[in-house]
């Protein structure tokens, strides 16, 4: 799996901050690279072009490329406030992660930094006239970039911080996740079926000093811990589990001590959870979404009703078709305990079928959406969903106070599980 130093780059590589100095950086090394090239420009060629024109065309990026990432950056911070207050405070992150506006913000922090660094340089006259003709093609350059990127900006502001838009973004980034969970449902090691029977007596337990989240289980370093010391290692909190230093976080076996901490640090933790590798995440985060708009302040039982039907595309990913790869093994020597799916179930369905136990519409949504996963003959799929069945059902008829609503109810609930539906 993902080794911890690359998950830390990628976490890295998500901030805004990061891509915008990446794109300063090339900015200011494309504005002085016409220095490196002017010998190699004919000298009769910058009168031939016009390419005095340059200076007063950075100039004008310079001023109106200041002006326009300050009207950026407002709009984004309007963005995530509306992500926070309309949708849910966790799904905020994944706004501020769009690659898009981080490329848009790049794009125009990079050119007013371009032209900045190329309008001084010409007042040194380091360019000279050759190297003007460098500097007024990529110039023209940057003009394009800066109007493509403006148009694609106009575009994306009409969606940004919606309701629909974060929603799917949540979505996806379930769906990968429960993809690669999917795939490797042990994380690529043993399965640790009950910790009980599976766990030997004489194993040593690896206690951590904090309380938070596991945010990435990093089981290719366990292994190699495992294989130098010709042990093993047993995984009780994988990652999205709050740890605290009263219970193991893992046990060892056949180890040396003085190698407990290499373990412990193969837990990265941190105060929030992380979508990565962690599904049960993003499936309470679509779940809050609708318990918002479930709440009477909000009353928008439209995007429950859409949320429950995200969830269903979720839990279908553990239905897809999946290769031999699944059954692969690359760290025998680490023990994983599986992703339960009855917790996903809880995690989706029990907080939209509280909050929408009184509108009859959500109700039946519910109904429906748990027909076709008891027809899904998966890791106790048919189980769970006549479970919550039965739940939301119950919820439905102390929720509903027409007669005939709750009938309606009834008789869709009658058919999960039956060959009829």
């Amino acid at each position: 799996m993902t080794s911890r130093w690359i998950w830390i780059f990628s976490q890295i590589a998500r901030r805004i901050w990061f891509r915008a100095s990446l794109f300063s950086v090339l900015a200011i090394a494309t504005a002085l690279v016409a220095i490196l090239i002017r010998p190699y420009i004919p000298n009769d060629l910058p009168t031939k072009i016009g390419a005095d024109a340059v200076d007063n065309i950075l100039g004008i990026i310079a001023s109106s490329m200041l002006a326009v990432t300050t009207f950026s950056l407002s709009t984004m911070v309007s963005a995530y406030s509306a992500a926070t207050s309309n949708v849910t405070p966790r799904a905020t992150r994944l706004v501020m992660e769009d690659t898009t506006t981080q490329n848009v913000l790049a794009t125009f922090v990079g050119s007013f930094l371009f032209s900045l660094v190329g309008i001084i340089a010409l007042s040194t006259g380091a360019y000279g006239e050759s190297g003007r003709v460098v500097l007024f093609v990529v110039t023209i350059a940057v003009i394009i970039l800066i109007v493509v990127t403006l148009l694609r900006w106009i575009d994306h502001l009409s969606r940004l911080g919606r309701v629909t838009e974060t929603t799917e973004r949540v979505e996806k980034v379930t769906i990968s996740a429960m993809r690669s969970r999917r795939q490797r449902p042990y994380l690529g090691c043993q399965p640790l079926m009950c910790i009980a029977d599976d766990v030997p007596k004489t194993a040593i337990p690896v206690f951590v000093s904090k309380i938070g989240y596991v945010q990435h289980l990093d089981t290719g370093e366990l292994s190699m811990i495992a294989k130098n010391g010709n042990g093993r290692v047993f995984v009780r909190a994988i990652p999205g589990q709050l740890i605290d230093p009263t219970r193991p976080v893992a046990w060892f076996e056949g180890l040396k001590e003085d190698q407990e901490e290499k373990v412990r640090s193969c837990f990265s933790i941190g105060d929030t959870r992380s979508f990565d590798q962690d599904p049960r995440f993003g499936a309470s985060v679509l779940a809050e979404i609708a318990s918002r708009a479930l709440s009477p302040a909000v009353n928008d039982p439209g995007t429950a009703i859409d949320v429950i039907s995200r969830a269903m595309r979720v839990l279908a990913v553990w239905v897809e078709p999946n290769p031999d790869i699944e059954n692969e093994i690359l760290y025998p020597n680490v023990y994983v305990p599986p992703l339960d799916i009855a917790d996903l179930f809880d995690d989706l369905f029990t907080p939209i079928a509280r909050d929408g136990a009184g509108i009859v519409e959500v109700g039946l949504r519910l109904q429906k959406t748990f027909q076709t996963l008891a027809k899904f003959d998966r890791d106790r799929f048919r189980k769970n969903a006549m479970r919550h069945s039965v739940e939301a059902l119950h919820r439905a008829e102390l929720g509903l106070a027409f007669k005939g609503d709750k009938e309606r109810i009834r008789l869709a609930a009658g058919a999960v599980g039956s060959e009829e539906a």
